[in-house]
């Protein structure tokens, strides 16, 4: 049995991780950590969890401490340096939701978030842990967990960029993402009666989730030409992607069911689709929605997840599981809810 910290557990993410962990049969104990939400109580920031959760007292995030056996970080960019360099030299192990130890390098992570990062030691180290692709989770104390549009995006593009190599033209993916993308900050913009009846591009050539998925592509193919196109959805959460890929042969719908069959054979969270998914049928789960279609020269993958869950909390879980070696869908609870009350 583990005991389990989340730094950032009053937040949508952090709600998630806090529900995972609570149904997980080899956790213990949990504390939730926060900064402007310190001092409240579990149930006056997630009354839905009444009943649910047993209640607590939010910790403040300055007084982390080393009693934990995992660290869950669900914090904005720039915010986990400050935790994480101590909890290694401790041997904790470390699970990051947020962007600081996505990419490879500090100068990439400067010119990407405009930030000077303080630990780039721990870039090369960590494990970016996008669950289905990664392994030898032993050699490492740290795992990065994807971003949401790269967790699509490259679980719909990696089993062909490895196949198809260097006889890919381009890749580019057009995303969607439900308002809870943007985390609980207040703003005009996100306001659910901003975005009613509205669908708009925002960061166009800009996104930074780009930077991370050209980062990973390209570990299987060099100089990948690779672009990110997001848009907002007026929805709660979820996630949908549309990847296209161009090659310079021919290819066969055959040969491409069988690549993606191999890729994802027991893989418990990858569905593999007949036909183009919906949002709705991951929404509250863990799951991955893929279908692939050939068409000549393109290869077209849509996918579809949930964004607080796939996108972050379940898969931070899933990636907790691998670390000990234990059934990744330990505790990874289905939520079949039509709206989610966070």
């Amino acid at each position: 049995m583990i005991s389990v910290g989340i730094i950032g557990g009053t937040g949508y993410t952090g709600k998630y991780i806090v529900k995972f962990i609570n149904e997980h049969p080899n956790v213990s104990d949990f504390s939730i950590y926060a900064n402007k939400s310190a001092g409240q109580s579990l149930h006056e920031v997630f009354p839905d969890l009444v009943s649910e959760v047993e209640n607590q007292t939010v910790k403040n995030a300055e007084d982390l401490d080393l009693s934990h056996d995992v660290y869950f970080f669900a914090l904005p960019h720039g915010e986990s340096f400050k935790y994480v360099p101590m909890l290694i030299d401790a041997h904790k192990k470390v699970i990051d939701l947020g962007a600081d130890f996505r990419l490879d390098n500090a100068e990439l992570f400067l010119n990407t978030y405009k930030l000077d990062h303080t630990s780039p030691e721990f870039l090369k180290s960590k494990i970016y842990g996008l669950a289905e692709v990664a392994d030898n989770y032993e050699s490492t104390n740290l795992i990065a967990n994807p971003g949401c549009y790269p967790t699509a995006a490259l679980l719909s593009a990696i089993p062909l960029v490895k196949y198809f190599g260097e006889n890919i033209l381009s890749v580019s993916t057009v995303s969607y993402s439900g308002i809870s993308g943007a985390g609980k900050k207040a703003s005009t913009d996100l306001l659910f009666a901003e975005n009613y009846n509205s669908v708009k591009a925002y960061n166009v050539g800009t996104h930074r989730h780009e930077v991370e998925i050209a980062q990973e592509l390209n570990k299987y193919s060099n100089e990948i030409d690779y672009s990110l196109t997001t848009h907002l959805l007026p929805v709660f959460s979820g996630i949908y992607s549309t990847t296209i890929i161009h090659v310079n042969e021919n290819v066969e719908q055959e040969n491409i069911n069988s690549i993606f069959n191999q890729e994802y054979s027991g893989k418990t969270f990858i569905r593999l689709r007949q036909t183009p998914p919906e949002l709705k049928w991951v929404i509250g789960s863990n799951y991955c929605d893929i279908n692939v279609k050939a068409a000549k020269n393109k290869i077209i993958v849509t996918a579809a997840i949930d964004n607080l869950i796939k996108g972050a909390s379940g898969q931070a879980v899933q990636n907790m599981n691998k670390m000990y070696g234990w059934d990744e869908a330990l505790g990874i609870k289905i939520y079949k809810e039509e709206f989610q009350n966070v």
